[in-house]
């Protein structure tokens, strides 16, 4: 056979394809474990920030170990002790017939359609089992993207500790300024309630007056980003609202772990 055949040609390209696919594969299954162990630590990391608990360089098994996994069937408000938190995954629990709920679209103000029954939260737990802090993960829709982060709360379950998006496709320096560290610093000590009990945090199309009274429920819009500032507002509200965490919080406030 001629080396310039076409059938020649045709035959060293298909092995060297068949070559390359079995090393890739090969690769990605060798290191699928240690790209698992590097986004839980990732995760890890991610709620730890939004804590304001995060100490770099040290160890994140290390830190990770004074905050306690649990899962949360939103529906009852109550704890559920038949999950694994660490083998949780809320996404593909939203995914699945059996464990998702479906939202009715007056009701989905964070405009995600579905969601899982169940969602992981993690409890930062002090002496005799006391709450500290409660970190929440969110989720919603904003101009591009599904924006998902970790909300913290104090223990009195409306003052904000902290709140970080880890993972979003807004537009860089629009949108993509809900991760500049200035806009984040705006967060902590807003309240999400009212003395009342009623929902009141939002981001402002505009600046927050300070004067106001109704400051400590505010944050500033993101300048030409209105439809991702609006995008947080509203996922906030929806998470926090009583087809999302409320039952469970109200359960917070009777279990004894707040005192």
């Amino acid at each position: 056979m001629s080396r310039d055949s076409t059938a020649k040609v045709l035959g060293v390209a298909f092995v060297l394809c068949l070559v390359c696919s079995i090393l890739v594969s090969a690769a990605a299954v060798g290191l699928s474990s240690r790209q698992e162990r590097n986004r839980l630590e990732e995760k890890r990391k991610n709620i730890l920030l939004a804590a304001g608990i995060y100490e770099a360089g040290r160890p994140i098994d290390e830190q990770f170990g004074q905050i306690q996994p649990r899962i949360v069937d939103l529906q009852t408000g109550q704890f559920e002790r038949g999950l694994d938190p660490a083998n949780f995954d809320s996404r593909a629990a939203a995914r699945d017939p059996q464990t998702s709920h479906r939202i009715a679209p007056q009701q989905d103000l964070a405009g995600i359609k579905t969601r899982s029954r169940y969602k992981d939260v993690y409890l930062v737990l002090g002496d005799e089992g006391r709450l500290q802090q409660l970190i929440l993960p969110v989720h919603g829709k904003g101009l591009w993207s599904t924006m998902y982060g970790f909300i913290s709360l104090a223990n009195d379950l409306t003052t904000i500790t902290g709140f970080s998006f880890y993972q979003h496709g807004e537009t860089p320096g629009l949108g993509g300024e809900i991760d500049n560290p200035d806009w984040k610093k705006q967060w902590p000590g807003k309240k999400i309630f009212d003395a009342s009990g009623q929902l009141r945090i939002e981001v402002l199309k505009g600046m927050v007056d300070r004067e106001s009274e109704n400051a400590v429920h505010q944050v500033d819009g993101l300048s030409g980003a209105t439809l991702t500032a609006r995008g947080v507002s509203h996922l906030l509200r929806y998470w926090m609202g009583k087809d999302g965490y409320q039952p469970f919080l109200a359960t917070l406030q009777t279990e004894g772990l707040i005192q």
